[in-house]
């Protein structure tokens, strides 16, 4: 019986032991890649190369693929590989802990990092998106959320969006595929793109409708009742945001979705998610972190913003709590972080504040986030609230304003956001309202 006990005990231990994780392998450098930045073609495509060079961006040596012999040497060692990231000079990989060494001694490795416990592919679907919710499931109207930022007044003049690409990074975007209110989005084809990086497919339409609800916002149209800010724009949807568990993995989950996007030609990227605190407490960000240049998530923004993209971001929900600030990637530098107002045009308590550790007055704009009219996965009209559904109002007016002034560029969609903005020339660290830009430009 002991004896039985014994080995049962060692059984569990070894088990322990190899268990496979998920981590980054971050490589030395890209020497011998077979890519070249006077070939761009080969890894970006025309419409990727033609927003850089209308905004005459150079293509550089972080815009190059991993070196694919590395790759190639961890999967001769049996080592499962997923993304790669050509920004950080990587690739995704699970393993356990008795592998590491192994791959540490690789000449070309760097580094590697923890990124979450497991396995990649999870079922379980338990965590949800911090946002505010209501419980109305009834007809409503969205005039308000468009008339604070003078977005009638942007289509009456033609600018609802067409030729404009647009990104969104959730948690799920289900029902979009098959319920009425997207059915001008779906008939017109012009989701673009899907990709599911929490499963490693294209399914996005699963695990969760918080996406739906932002993608609404933008999006969605009933005649007569219900008008996206950009409906007639073409969106790229990626799940990035894994509802079971909160971990570092999804920080590098954004960054691949922000490389995809770059490559496909994205123009605008609308990202309703934030990161402060983690199911394991070593990941968690301080205060004084928030500096525009520590959060994974935050430094991925930058390189997105420096490859010529309009990053728009909620500040977080965090008002009320003891965190109080916006969370990263809003903290980021040139990210258009958007705070929340009520119909009433006051701060909505729950909505993150500023300053940023390095003093710079955040969110940089607001938008309606207090009981912001949506379309939910079941076809429904309803309302929630919180700084995610702000953010897709002001990506909506970004589009809009980008197809006004096409020879704009990330920078000054940018500057026309935040300097439109009532408040822009007295801003402070808790709102800084965005009322008829479209009117002052």
């Amino acid at each position: 019986m002991f004896r039985s006990l014994w080995v049962i005990l060692c059984l569990i231990a070894v088990g322990a032991q190899a268990q496979t994780n998920r981590y980054f392998v971050f490589f030395k450098n890209k020497t011998g890649t077979p890519y070249s930045i006077s070939q761009p073609q080969e890894f970006l495509s025309a419409a990727s190369i033609a927003r850089r060079q209308s905004q005459q961006i150079s293509i550089t040596e972080t815009d190059l693929p991993v070196n694919p012999a590395y790759v190639q040497q961890l999967k001769d060692m049996d080592v499962a590989t997923y993304f790669t990231s050509r920004w950080w000079n990587g690739v995704l990989v699970e393993a356990d802990a008795g592998e590491l060494p192994a791959i540490s001694a690789l000449e070309f490795v760097d580094h590697i990092l923890l990124l979450a416990p497991g396995q990649k592919f999870s079922n379980g679907r338990k965590k949800k998106i911090k946002r505010k919710q209501d419980t109305t499931d009834q007809p409503l109207l969205n005039a308000t959320q468009l008339s604070q930022l003078g977005i009638p007044t942007m289509h009456a003049d033609g600018n609802r969006g067409e030729g404009i690409s647009i990104a969104i990074f959730d948690s799920g975007f289900q029902g979009v595929d098959i319920t009425t209110p997207f059915a001008l989005l779906n008939t017109d084809n012009r989701i673009k793109q899907t990709f599911n990086f929490v499963n490693n497919n294209t399914d996005v339409f699963v695990a969760d409708d918080h996406g739906t609800e932002v993608l609404s916002v933008m999006a969605a149209y009933i005649d007569g009742s219900y008008t996206g800010g950009a409906y007639m724009a073409n969106y790229f949807l990626y799940l990035t945001e894994d509802v079971s568990s909160e971990y570092r993995i999804e920080e590098f989950n954004w960054t691949f979705a922000a490389e995809k996007a770059d490559s496909a030609g994205v123009q605008i990227i609308n990202s309703s998610l934030g990161y402060n605190e983690f199911d394991d407490s070593s990941m968690d960000y301080t205060k004084t972190q928030l500096d525009g240049q520590t959060a994974y998530v935050t430094r991925a923004a930058r390189w997105a913003i420096e490859r010529g993209i309009v990053v728009v971001c909620s500040a977080g929900n965090e008002g009320n709590n003891s965190w109080q600030l916006v969370t990263p990637p809003a903290d980021a530098t040139g990210i258009v972080a958007v705070g929340s107002i009520t119909a009433g045009g006051t701060r909505s308590s729950f909505s993150s504040v500023g300053p940023t550790e390095d003093d710079r007055i955040k969110p940089d704009v607001v938008a309606l986030g207090s009981g912001t009219v949506v379309i939910r996965a079941s076809g429904n009209v309803g309302t929630t609230s919180g700084t995610s559904l702000a953010s897709p109002l002001v990506a909506s007016l970004a589009a809009g304003v980008w197809q006004a002034y096409p020879e704009f560029t990330a920078q000054e969609i940018y500057e026309a956001l935040t300097q439109s903005a009532s408040q822009a020339t007295s801003p402070d660290n808790f709102w800084d309202m965005v009322f008829q830009i479209m009117m002052q430009l």
